[in-house]
């Protein structure tokens, strides 16, 4: 056998694996969201797939059960009681984040349960008032010369 193509096809196939690899945890770790709404819209393609689900933790929904922690998902911020709801089941190892409160921006990622729960393996939750950016200094005022 020639000495190239003995050293060549074992390249080959470990290049066409870490391409292979690439490929696939780049698109399994993709960023993207849907919200409430296109949750429900998907109807039984919500169960057969991960998801990740974007909205607000109602105020006073947080309850703990267990060893899961159980929430509602609202699309607006939380105050008030418009726009769809998703009960929101989450299980996983990670402790909650110390930003996960009412009204704080919730990230759950997982996927819909036959029961009409989302049931989630990992929360991210941003507190919008504690990114904010701080108001910009005025300049000390001169007194006039006048």
């Amino acid at each position: 056998m020639n000495r190239y193509l003995k050293f060549g096809i074992p390249v080959a196939a470990i290049l066409a694996t870490l391409a292979w690899l690439g490929v696939s945890g780049a698109k399994e770790s993709a960023g993207y969201f849907k919200t409430i709404p296109e949750v429900k819209h998907m109807g039984d393609a919500a169960r057969t797939t991960h998801l990740r689900v974007n909205g607000h933790v109602q105020e006073g929904s947080i309850v703990h059960e267990g060893s899961a922690t159980v929430f509602m998902l609202v699309e607006n911020d939380g105050t008030q009681n418009l726009g769809d709801h998703l009960r929101v089941v989450y299980s996983g190892d990670d402790p909650l984040p110390d930003t996960f409160k009412d009204h704080a921006e919730a990230l759950a990622d997982g996927s819909m349960g036959a029961d009409g729960s989302f049931h989630a393996t990992k929360i991210q939750a941003k507190c919008a008032s504690k990114y904010e950016a701080a108001p910009p200094k005025l300049p000390a005022s001169k007194p006039s010369a006048i």
